[in-house]
Formats: C-alpha cells, structure tokens, sequence
C-alpha cells in the first residue's frame, strides 16, 4: 500500500524562504489583540524576524546543533522563535505550557536545553530552577531574562555589523540536521524525546499539496498545543508550506468567537472538541419543543442515508435529497454557521475519533477527514476530503507505505520517520527495524486501501476468560453518550469489564429533576440520582451493541475529570490508563469485590 512523491531536500528555513519570495507581503501569521484587532505579520516580516533571532542567538552563543526549548501557547511569538531556533541549525523543543512545572524543569534538564523561549514572565517563574544558560521572553519583561525584541535586536546589530553572517548560518545548517526535539504524550507510559531532521518534516509537508491543497484564499485558527506533532506539521508547517494565513486563538473561553470571526477553510482539532460540540447540540435539542426535535432527528436519518449512498458511489435519490436540501437550510446550515460558513475541511487527529461522530458530522454536511501520525513517524495517513470514509484514518499519504506485521500491528515505511530517541538507543532499536516503523497500534485495511485503527497493543485488555477486546472501540460508543465527559474501560486479567465516568456538568444541569442540583459541587452533581439513572440508561444502551464479554457489568461515576494536572491526561486529552487507574484504585477495587 504505497503511492510516490519526488522530494526536494531542503531546510525549514529554505520552505519559509522559498513561500516569502512568492507571497512576499501577503499576511502570513494573525494574532488577535486585546481591543479586537490583529498584528499581521507578513511572510517577509515572518522570514526577516527568523533571521533576525537565528543571528540573535548566534551572538548568546547558542549554536548549531544545541537545544533550545520552548515552553508557551500556540500563538504568533512561537512561531517566530521556532523558525528562529530552526534557522540557526539549533533544536527546536517544545513543552507542553499545562504540565506540572516539576515536570517541565526535568524536561529541560533531560534535553540539556542550552536556551528556553517562555511565554511570559509568570510563566517563567516556576522554571528558573532549570539549568538553562538563558531565558527568553516572548512577550513581556523580566530580570535575568531577555525580552524577544532585545533578542532580534542583537541579532539585527550582528546582521548588519557581519555580512556575511546569515549566508554562514544558512551554509551550515543541511536537511540532515536534526530540527525537532518532540516530547511524546506519554499516553502509554512515560513521555519520550523524539529527533526528527529537516528533511523528514519537509518531506512530510511536501506531500501536503496532494491530500490537503491550501492556499493563500484558505484560512485557519490554531489553537492546538504546539509541541504536539499534529499542530506542529499541519497548523504551522504547512502553512508555510502553502502560503495560507494562521490566525491564532486569543483564548480557549473566546475560541468559539474567534472561529466565527476568523470564517475559517480549514480546521484541526482533537476528537474532545468534536465530542463537545456534538454533546452541545444534543443538549440544546433537549430544551427544544418535541416537535422540533423529531425534524431534527428525522433530518439527520435523511443525512445518514444520502452517506451511504455517496459513500457507495450511487446518486442520491430524489425523494432523499429534496426532502434533505430542506431540511438542511432548517438545521444543518445553522450548526454549521457556527463554524464561519466557510469550512470545507474539518480535519481530526491527535486521537481516535468514533465512527458514529464520524458519520454525525458527515450527515450534517460538515465531514470530518480523520487523520493518522504519530511522532515517530509524522503524518501518515488522512481520509480524502472528497470521499472519507468514517472510523477510518484514511488511506496513506504519497510516499508512506503501511503494511501490518503477523500480530496486526501498523508498519511504516516512510522518508518521515525519526532519527530516534534522545540517549536512548534500546528504546530507538525496538521501534524501528529493518527501515520500519512499528508503531504499536493494531489495524487493518479494506479492498479499497482505507486503514482502520482497533486499538493499542499496550492497552488491550484480555479478560480471565481470554477473551480479547478493544478499550478504544466500547470507550468511542459511550462517548456518543451527551452525559458522558471521559470513560476509563477496566478488565484486563479480571472476570467482567467495568467502567469509571466522569460527566458533563452542563448537561447534567439540564436533565430533568436536576433543579435542586444546578451549581453544586460537581461530586454532589455526579452522585444526584437523575444523573445515576442516565448512566445507567447511557449502559444499557451501548451495552446492546457489543457482545457479552464486551459488556459493561458494573459501573462508577467519579465526581470528577481526568485531569492533566493529577497526571490522568496527556496534553492532548487521551488518558493516560495506568496512571488513572492508580489515582482511582480504591473505586475501582470496589467494583470487584465480592465478584459475581
């Protein structure tokens, strides 16, 4: 299963120099001020402020090959400072800004970061303990610390004092050079430090134009972590790549304003968000009269079926799609409106995304083109944004070839790949052999070449009986449920299944009988008995779906989320299972004693 690309080696800088001489002072990055208007850089202020910190950095001292870490919000000062780092052949890390500052401080410390780009100076207070030689504030002032302008000011002094100097910088730095230094999520154990070159990002962004054709007329609003792979490669690379503008988010409250205002093409975001938004409208629809809500549901049963169709390669029947270009100007149009009314591709990644969400968006004509990477070996895989094709992640990009070892676990080959992990050889050798990536999820892929993902092979779960199952596929069913916030499925060498919840406060304040609950401690709401009966409701029906030994026996309802800060989430909101299990043993001992 492989396509072919031809690929240019270059350097990251060579892609932002090579997009500035073509789009020049078209707007390139957009970040949004507090009195509602935007400071616009340019892609030749993007690429004249990359030079200005890559000589800047040069006279600190920092040099090719050291690294710098990065530790702040997605937002326009860190792109300026990655391309910065990237430029002077330095090593470009970045953190993830919502883990315990302990942990940021040893990740300093592990990656022997020589400088640290932060967000501001409260940001910067809890990490000074690290042993960095200098800090660098992207935006505000500090004492011990350097401001970004005073940073490209040194640099501008040393460009115009030195020739020659941007010419050196950019002859010493080869496509071979590693660039990035990512932090993986950490989901299935501890967080490892993976090295990826030039090339292997630029080979990647390379097979963008083919899978996802952007432009300067395309418009986006990043808001993802920027140390995560999938904001990284597609929300700041390819941009670049392509010469479509960013637009960056003024807060996570305001994101919802900020994609109205901004109308964007393209957007990327994390199934939690998608599974927010569908949990919302369920919501809403609750509070609507009956009638309403049966139009809604009998659209949605029309948008279904006009699918399955499409997906089958038949025309629509008249009698589906005149009733549905009603029913769609009466619902769809609105739910979509939310999104600008521009959107023609909204893309998922960073973690599975259910079928049955899948086929909700598709139905209501905003189809989701779920996506495959992984930080060893970048993006992968994506669905075709004229035929995806739901609970799949896609067929592979031009140049990536998967194919599937004896046990079903994913392979790639691909010239994306990681060098390997920091210090770590071992771990380095058991992932990649023989040119291969084993990627540690298992699937398979149809006759028509679409790959389908059925879980980790660290989180399979086999029951005392031995019989197998997926956590992934019964945790994606309960999460269609409004009520339901996250799900920990838990059974592995034990008689039954059971399952943690937490819940979604909003719509549990609205279920009915909850009057007496609203604005509650949220342990208190979790424990009301309307909110019990509709997880068990919630049970009952996804227990209908799966076989016996899949089932769901017992239950408990937490009366809280999985938190990053209590180390039960990744910063890209998957769970991170052991860690879970242990802040949650005592509840979970419960659930089996006495087994039946």
């Amino acid at each position: 299963m492989i396509n072919c690309i031809l690929v240019t080696p270059r350097t990251l800088y060579q892609v932002l120099d090579e997009t500035a001489r073509v789009h020049g002072d078209a707007p390139a990055l957009r970040q949004p001020a507090p009195d509602g208007s935007y400071l616009v850089y340019s892609w030749n202020q993007y690429r004249r402020a990359a030079e200005e910190i890559a000589a800047g950095l040069r006279t600190l001292g920092i040099a090719k090959g050291d690294v710098v870490a990065l530790n702040s919000e997605t937002r326009l000062e860190f792109y300026l400072a990655d391309l910065g780092i990237l430029t002077n052949g330095s090593i470009a890390a970045a953190m993830y800004p919502n883990y315990p500052a302990p942990d940021l401080v040893r990740t300093i410390q592990s990656a022997g970061a020589r400088a640290v780009f932060v967000e501001d100076p409260k940001t910067l207070q809890p990490l000074r303990g690290a042993p960095a030689a200098h800090w660098i504030l992207l935006t505000g002032e500090a004492e011990g610390a350097i401001s970004l302008d005073a940073l490209r000011k040194l640099g501008r002094d040393a460009l115009a004092g030195d020739a020659e100097l941007l010419a050196r910088i950019r002859s010493g730095v080869s496509p071979s050079d590693t660039a990035i230094l990512y932090l993986t999520s950490g989901a299935t154990g501890e967080p490892k430090m993976a090295l990826v070159t030039h090339q292997s990002v630029v080979a990647n962004i390379d097979m963008g134009p083919e899978a996802l054709p952007l432009g300067p007329r395309d418009s986006t609003v990043a808001f993802l972590p920027s140390a995560h792979i999938a904001q990284r490669v597609v929300m700041e690379f390819l941009p670049m790549r392509s010469g479509m503008p960013v637009t960056f988010f003024e807060s996570l409250l305001k994101l919802p304003q900020d994609i109205r205002k901004v109308r964007p093409t393209i957007l990327l975001a994390p199934p939690r968000m998608w599974e927010r938004i569908y949990s919302t409208i369920c919501t809403e629809l609750r509070k609507r009269p009956a009638a309403i809500r049966q139009g809604f549901y009998g659209a949605l049963g029309l948008g279904l079926a006009a699918a399955r169709y499409r997906r089958e390669g038949k025309p629509v029947p008249a009698r589906i799609r005149v009733t549905l270009a009603l029913a769609d100007r009466i619902f769809f149009r609105k739910v979509r409106s939310r999104f600008g009314g521009r959107l023609r591709v909204a893309a998922s990644g960073a973690a599975p995304l259910s079928k049955d969400l899948a086929e909700f968006y598709e139905a209501i004509g905003m189809p989701i083109s779920e996506g495959y990477g992984l930080t060893e070996g970048g993006v992968v895989s994506l669905n075709p944004g004229d035929h995806p094709k739901p609970g799949s992640i896609g067929k592979p990009l031009a140049g990536v070839e998967i194919t599937f070892s004896d046990d079903n676990e994913i392979l790639v080959k691909s010239p994306c790949l990681f060098s390997g992990y920091l210090n770590d050889p071992v771990t380095t050798a058991e992932v990649l052999r023989d040119g291969l990536l084993h990627t540690g999820d298992l699937g398979h892929a149809d006759s028509e070449g679409y790959v389908f993902i059925t879980g980790r092979k660290k989180e399979l779960i086999v029951s005392s009986t031995g019989k197998k199952i997926y956590p992934s596929r019964v945790e994606s069913l309960f999460k269609m449920e409004p009520l339901v916030s996250q799900v920990l499925l838990i059974g592995d060498r034990l008689p039954y299944l059971t399952a943690l919840f937490t819940i979604n406060l909003t719509v549990a304040e609205s279920l009915k009988g909850m009057e007496q609950w609203k604005g509650r401690p949220s342990g208190e709401i979790a424990q009301a008995p309307p909110v019990i009966a509709e997880i068990q409701k919630a049970v009952v029906r996804v227990n209908k779906q799966l076989a016996p030994f899949e089932q769901v026996r017992k239950h408990r309802i937490l009366g809280r989320d999985f938190s990053i800060e209590n180390g039960e989430l990744t910063a890209t909101m998957k769970v991170r299972r052991t860690q879970a299990m242990e802040n949650f043993r005592e509840s979970i001992d419960e659930l089996y004693a006495g087994r039946e």
